[in-house]
């Protein structure tokens, strides 16, 4: 009985960061960043503690319910890729069933925090992402490259939640800061498909790096979308959003997320496509602060 027990012991650790791996934390930050920008640029009240605490502790949880609904969809091609081959339901640790159930009261309970601590319109917008993500986007990576860019919808909806929680709206405010993030996903995300094109392709994955393997359609389109980003970050300025202060510093950042992306176009390398994914890391979190610090 002592050994079993000791057994179990060190056995729950491991299914706990399995549970907490399936939710990806510390890639939902982006998504919990994105919710209170748009929060702050909504004029919410940042000194109501408890409102801030339940929008950013709804959207996590909902942000990780469908990272888990994600891993429990792709378990199989993820199996074959050496990247994510040791997730926990890649690797058989997690049975689908679990991580349906653990996703489900994620989702839920986050739903029910925005809904009843935050307001509706909030938690109506992370259910939209939620659903988009998982149910839509999902499903159709291996059947269609437009998945990029059908998945850039959800993924973009963060500060709308943010904008909703504040101004109990979706006025045109909150479709700059949807419209920026929009933009900004895809040279992001196809430096990614550029850097993985083999790993994509050997899960069945329909990545326009796998379905145009010369990588010219995937440069043009990152910098297609990174030059119409330009337009798009200098908004918040134009409409009155935030100062001329951050008209500069977002004119200077955009231009230099463009120029790698269009460095990147040239050369098709795995060396630009890394800078051009660095770069776009670096980018969202200083725009964002240039904005929040900026705003009028």
């Amino acid at each position: 009985m002592k050994a079993a027990g000791v057994l179990a012991a060190s056995h729950a650790p491991g299914r706990t960061a399995d549970f907490v791996t399936l939710a990806k934390p510390r890639l939902n930050m982006l998504v919990v960043g994105s919710a209170l920008a748009g929060y702050v640029m909504g004029g919410g009240d940042t000194g109501d503690v408890a409102l801030v605490l339940s929008m950013i502790g709804g959207t996590a949880l909902v942000a990780g319910g469908a990272s888990a609904f994600n891993q429990v969809i792709e378990r199989q091609p993820d199996s074959l890729m050496r990247r994510t081959r040791l997730r926990p339901m890649a690797d058989r640790r997690l049975q689908p069933f679990e991580g349906f159930v653990f996703g489900s009261v994620l989702s839920l309970l986050g739903l029910v925090i925005l809904a009843f601590a935050v307001n509706v319109l909030s938690a109506c917008v992370a259910a939209a992402t939620l659903i988009s993500y998982a149910a839509i986007y999902t499903p159709l990576k291996p059947r269609t490259s437009l998945a990029t860019v059908i998945g850039a919808i959800p993924g973009a909806l963060p500060p709308v939640i943010g904008w909703a929680a504040a101004t109990n709206t979706l006025s045109s405010g909150g479709w700059v800061l949807f419209g920026i993030l929009f933009l900004w996903q895809l040279p992001h995300f196809l430096a990614i498909a550029w850097l993985y094109r083999e790993y994509y392709a050997r899960a069945g994955f329909q990545m326009l790096p796998v379905i145009e393997p010369d990588g010219g359609s995937t440069a043009r389109q990152a910098v297609l979308y990174a030059a119409a980003l330009l337009p798009m970050s200098l908004a918040p300025t134009l409409l009155g959003m935030a100062t001329a202060s951050y008209f500069v510093g977002a004119l200077v950042l955009t231009l230099l997320f463009l120029g790698l992306a269009i460095r990147f176009a040239m050369t098709r390398t795995t060396v630009d496509a890394r800078r051009l994914f660095f770069g776009s890391i670096t980018y969202l979190p200083l725009l964002w602060i240039l904005m929040i610090v900026g705003r009028t």
